[in-house]
């Protein structure tokens, strides 16, 4: 079976791979010429665990290949997946500027009948705008070729991308015929064999589907946030609390960590968009607008701490971030936490030492050299009058605390995952600070 995956970004680089794995023909599809050639030479342009070696595997086994030429992808093919960004625009709603322009392309070169299916997250109804640019680019050219169009929506977390899409908790796909249905079918055939559940319905409904289940994720970690923030006031500890509410089999323990607030790619995106839907359909998500604002409110959270610990004088401070990735096993640094926090600290005059194991180069990019990044976790603690633990990468885990008093100026730690032990850090006469505990 042959596939066409237009956009070699996070979605289409892992679920193109991920489907030659499988043993598909995929043709990956991108307008950027040098991202192109560096693929064919194995150079990747994102951080994903295991992906690389994947992507090795089956280009030498010819399963997978790189192009910036959607009509020769198109050859042969039985499904085009559409895997472009979708960035939120100015009012918050989903740009679908590069969805309809591969729609376009799709419809100047098909020659036969494809199931147009797009993967990237869109709005509601996206599917009726999809079709409309495919068949006036088939009028154009005065030829009658039948194809369908398919919603199949990504639920890829960033760091775990391959073993979500090989070993999915679902797959939702949303078809219009029986012929959609039946390749869709076989395309997920060897997920099927080891009984992943696959959901066909309606396209809009799948579309929906994607919106709601990011939002709902992000609706739970806003409110152990505000349980949190509560919890330093009345004396509790939200860790406790989390695993009151989490034993509970409605609830479930998923999720349900307090911290800096959530970013990347998904979430900060997919819930401003589900909101600006809701409006121009003349309905109020209020639940979700106040997931919003506490998550902006909570990337505040550790600065405001430093401020109180400081007496609001942190001129001249120095302070260690350890992380600047938004989550453990990824160089994304989208909405991260630490970009707000970084920015605050910089306006009260704190010289800022950093260490991430991957996402540096990419903080380079975005902010450049505003703050000093060190080669390791270590160094970055020379002279500190602060340790902020950012991003909870597994080794950062354990503290080697005659290390840390020996290179920090004051031994106060705040930990923005709440991963280490209040009681053992201060046992070892450090001052501790985390979310929502005692």
């Amino acid at each position: 079976m042959k596939i066409s995956m237009v956009g070699t970004g996070y979605v289409g680089l892992v679920s193109g791979t991920c489907f030659a794995e499988t043993g598909a023909i995929v043709n990956c599809v991108d307008i950027d010429e040098e991202k192109i050639n560096n693929l064919k030479k194995g150079i990747i342009p994102i951080y994903e665990p295991g992906l690389e070696k994947m992507i090795e595997r089956n280009t030498q086994k010819k399963r997978l290949s790189f192009t910036t030429s959607i009509k020769d992808s198109l050859v042969d093919a039985e499904s085009a997946f559409i895997a472009v960004g979708t960035p939120p625009d100015e009012d918050g709603s989903a740009d679908l500027q590069y969805v309809l322009a591969v729609a376009r392309d799709i419809g100047k070169y098909m020659q036969q009948y494809l199931v147009v299916v797009t993967k990237s997250t869109v709005p509601i109804k996206t599917s009726l705008k999809v079709k409309e640019a495919v068949q006036a680019e088939l009028d154009k050219r005065g030829v009658n070729i039948p194809f369908d169009v398919a919603s199949n929506p990504e639920f890829l977390k960033e760091g775990d991308a391959i073993d979500d899409f090989m070993k999915p908790d679902r797959i939702v796909i949303g078809i219009e015929s029986q012929k959609a249905e039946k390749i869709m079918r076989r395309l997920y055939k060897p997920f099927l064999l080891n009984n992943h559940p696959i959901l066909f319905m309606d396209i809009h409904s799948a579309e929906l589907t994607k919106y709601a289940a990011n939002s709902m994720l992000a609706t739970r970690i806003s409110f152990m946030n505000e349980i949190a923030n509560l919890c330093e006031v009345v004396g509790a500890d939200v860790n406790m609390v989390r695993r009151g509410i989490g034993s509970d089999t409605r609830i479930g323990s998923k999720f349900l960590y307090a911290g800096t607030g959530y970013g990347g790619s998904c979430f900060p995106k997919d819930v401003k968009a589900l909101i600006k839907t809701a409006d121009k359909n003349g309905v109020s998500l209020e639940i979700l607008k106040s997931v919003e604002e506490v998550n902006e409110r909570q990337k505040s959270t550790l600065f405001n701490k430093l401020m109180k610990y400081y007496n609001g004088d942190l001129k001249g401070k120095t302070v260690t971030l350890w992380g600047l990735s938004f989550k453990p096993n990824t160089d994304d640094m989208r909405e991260a936490p630490a970009l707000v926090l970084i920015n605050k600290l910089l306006e009260m005059g704190v010289k800022i030492k950093a260490y991430d194991p991957v996402a540096i180069q990419e903080s380079k990019r975005r902010i450049g050299e505003v703050v000093e990044y060190t080669n390791d976790q270590n160094e970055a603690l020379i002279d500190s009058d602060a340790l902020m633990l950012i991003t909870e990468w597994n080794e950062f885990r354990i503290l080697n605390y005659k290390v840390i008093e020996r290179l920090m100026k004051h031994k106060v730690i705040f930990d923005g995952r709440n991963i280490y032990d209040p009681k053992e850090v201060e046992e070892h006469g450090f001052t501790y600070f985390g979310i929502g505990r005692k």
